[in-house]
């Protein structure tokens, strides 16, 4: 009888230290898988901000239709040799832009690649590559997407289609046409110029810079204007296929 006593003494504590091991191994596990939840949540947190803050705020954005970049091979790229095809860039953001004269900016604004940005101006190159195998016409349209405190007003666009410049803005205040720095005005609230490019060969490229700021000599930037902001982007579809 004391024997069988002893014998379940020490079944007993083993059982116990099985179950002390189950309980600790529980816990880690528990918490691992709880700080990995944190981690997730906060990685999903931190990119939809990023992309909140793109799609309300960002400064320019280019985008090609999907279906074109796959049915035909239309492709965005921000260097004339290109390794993979990417339906849309993102521009740099400038903080706090201050209004300048466009005569101030620099002369060869559109032989950078890509983003270059300067204090109070946003400049951006890029291409767009017929990297497939048929001739096809493609169109494409500037589209101010959100303007906040009438920022609009006093904003002028720069877009350099292969080295031939137009300058945009929108209409007078008074209605009256054109600023006199600018060769066109916006072509409405939400459209500041549309393009075509007909008999686009495959491996052609059509090299595109925009520039953005604020005019300072226009009438209308005011200090209303501090703290606005304003969302640009470029869509690309094509029309035809030959």
């Amino acid at each position: 009888m004391a024997e069988n006593n002893e014998r379940n003494k020490v079944v007993d504590v083993l059982a116990l230290r099985r179950q002390s091991k189950e309980v600790k191994r529980y816990v880690i596990v528990t918490r691992i898988l709880a700080l990995l939840a944190i981690i997730l949540i906060a990685i999903v947190a931190i990119a939809y901000a990023v992309s909140y803050f793109y799609d309300k705020y960002g400064s320019f954005t280019v985008k090609i239709n999907k279906y074109d970049m796959m049915r035909q091979g239309l492709t965005l790229s921000e260097t004339p040799e290109f390794d993979r095809t990417v339906s849309v860039l993102n521009a740099d953001i400038v903080y706090d832009m201050t209004n300048i004269s466009g005569e101030d900016l620099p002369e060869n604004i559109d032989m950078v690649n890509g983003s270059h940005n300067g204090e109070s101006y946003i400049a951006y190159t890029f291409y767009l590559i017929n990297a497939g195998s048929d001739t096809i016409s493609y169109e494409g349209a500037l589209n101010i997407e959100n303007v906040t405190q009438n920022v609009d007003e006093a904003v002028r666009i720069a877009v350099y289609k292969n080295g031939e410049k137009t300058v945009y803005g929108k209409t007078k205040s008074n209605g009256s046409g054109k600023e006199s720095d600018c060769d066109s005005e916006f072509l409405s609230s939400t459209i500041v110029m549309q393009t075509k490019h007909e008999g686009f060969e495959p491996k052609e490229k059509d090299k595109y810079t925009i520039v953005i700021w604020l005019e300072g000599n226009d009438p209308d930037c005011v200090d209303a204007l501090i703290g606005g902001t304003m969302k640009l982007g470029m869509d690309f579809k094509i029309v035809e296929t030959t």
